[in-house]
């Protein structure tokens, strides 16, 4: 049942800032060493909440613009493009770094890789699912296109890499996600990309509520649905671009986010959208509480582990079996 988005907001941020306690209170060192905290988990923390946002509201718009709350980001391509976008400004850092101008630093190249990897996915997306008239299937078909083929190529250059330890190693890291390493640089290009998207998520919402009745109707309430489609695609990009900079490839928080909250805040996206953006932030940051806490360093089935538990593989752990119960719950109730 729908609640007031005053009170679903406040029940988020309460959410939202015990979430934070709890990352800053967790990992090695104790919670006494302030530098640690200052330095490591809050920079983590905050990444992992704007990277969360990001997903979350990119997931809003994708299941507003195909009229379906299973889709995810992940389907138009935009995700894979910014994480191929991504490996490629790692391999530049690490074979030219004596080539590349001095101004163009690890905290720069990355997101601008991730930036330029979404937008030319992007731009073959439209270029080739635009034309024709073709719709949300040609859209989806050929998103789907571009990730396999994308992520046949992101293959291919960690295997390359596979000779340069350093290389393959932040290659690898790098897919399987993560906000460890983190600092001010990476925060400070992330807010603005993050709260471009978020706002102008908002501010397409009632065109978005009048796409859920259909392409056709749209368009003869007066909805330039094609002018649309381009827009709310290119910040789904712009998002996935952001979230994948900070935080690597991560799964599940596009899609679980939207569908959990849906049934309290409502379907109307400018409803949707703020309580989204805070429930990626919970769960992101919930997750990466969760790989700092398992003791990857045990044996495990006679496998010595290191470090801590990838960002992506907890996001995956947690997000799939949540949206197994969220999709039965809705297909016991007739909602989906």
């Amino acid at each position: 049942m729908r609640r007031s988005l005053a009170v679903v907001l406040v029940v988020l941020a309460a959410l939202l800032a015990v979430s934070v306690a709890l990352s800053l209170a967790t990992g090695s060192g104790g919670v006494a060493a302030e530098a640690a905290v200052r330095e490591l988990r809050l920079m983590r923390t905050v990444c992992a909440a704007l990277a969360g946002a990001a997903l979350a509201v990119a997931g809003v718009l994708v299941q507003g613009l195909f009229r379906n709350p299973l889709a995810s980001p992940d389907v138009v391509g935009t995700t894979a493009g910014a994480t191929l976008g991504g490996q490629l400004a790692l391999v530049a850092h690490t074979v030219a770094i004596g080539v590349l101008p001095a101004w163009l630093a690890p905290e720069l190249l990355l997101p601008l890789g991730c930036l330029a990897g979404a937008a030319g996915a992007l731009a073959l997306l439209l270029g080739t699912a635009g034309r024709g008239g073709g719709g949300m299937v040609a859209v989806l078909l050929t998103g789907f296109v571009i990730t396999a083929v994308v992520g046949a190529v992101s293959g291919l250059i960690t295997s390359l890499a596979a000779g340069r330890w350093e290389l393959a190693r932040a290659l690898t890291g790098f897919g399987q996600g993560g906000v460890d390493g983190k600092g001010l640089g990476h925060i400070a290009l992330a807010i603005p990309l993050v709260s471009a998207g978020i706002c102008a998520a908002w501010a397409w919402g009632r065109t978005c509520d009048v796409l859920l009745a259909g392409e056709e109707e749209a368009a003869a309430m007066g909805v330039d649905t094609a002018r649309a489609r381009r827009w709310l695609l290119a910040w789904t990009a712009l998002l996935a671009a952001a979230a994948v900079a900070i935080g690597g490839a991560l799964s599940f928080i596009g899609l679980v986010v939207p569908h959990a909250l849906r049934p309290f805040a409502g379907v109307e996206h400018r409803r949707l959208v703020p309580a989204a953006a805070l429930g990626g932030a919970i769960l992101l940051v919930l997750c990466d509480v969760v790989a700092r806490a398992v003791p990857l360093g045990a044996d495990w089935f006679g496998i010595h582990g290191a470090g801590e538990l990838p960002l992506g593989v907890v996001t995956g752990l947690v997000g799939g079996p949540v949206f197994l119960v969220l999709l039965i719950r809705a297909r016991r109730e007739g909602t989906l």
